[in-house]
């Protein structure tokens, strides 16, 4: 016969697992990516609007999130492999502070923008709760998924999303 403590034990476990799997899943999304603008840590303004024809990925991301410093090296090689080819990353930090976004980006050596959101009010527009999240944005300004949280592999899936759009 199964121990009560064991079988709490199995039960917390499996209820552990499903949530990370549901933090870090895709949401299909329709409708037009709100538009804004930002500061970018270099210090000019970029403007959503002004990323239409391309592809964007948005990762919203802060440096306090464990997952999010996990995730930047992996979204920094795939700006670098798709960059040229229609396709925009744009790293939304919501520190309070933007010297800590800078610092972070240059210590990992970020080669796509990062947007400073201090007052959260993208985030807001958004509706975002979760770090990191990742909305990605079809040419013609449609949000096309969402995925909330991350997990090792993730970064597979965004290549095949971009992809897709590319293709399209």
């Amino acid at each position: 016969m199964i121990s009560r403590r064991r079988l709490t034990g199995s039960l917390l476990g499996l209820a552990a697992s499903l949530g990370a799997s549901v933090c870090a899943a895709a949401a299909p999304m329709s409708g037009v990516a709100p538009d804004f603008t930002l500061r970018t840590t270099e210090g000019p303004n970029l403007r959503l609007q002004e990323q239409r024809g391309r592809v964007v990925l948005i990762n919203f991301w802060a440096t306090w999130c464990a997952p999010c410093r996990q995730e930047m090296p992996h979204l920094n090689r795939l700006y670098e492999k798709y960059r040229g080819s229609g396709f925009v990353l744009l790293g939304v930090n919501v520190d309070e502070d933007p010297r800590n976004a800078a610092s972070l980006a240059a210590r990992l050596g970020l080669k796509f923008p990062v947007l400073l959101d201090a007052d959260k009010q993208v985030s807001r527009l958004y509706q975002l709760s979760t770090m990191p999240s990742t909305v990605v944005i079809d040419r013609s300004g449609r949000v096309r998924y969402l995925h909330r949280g991350y997990r090792d592999g993730l970064e597979l899936t965004y290549d095949q999303q971009i992809l897709e759009l590319l293709k399209e």
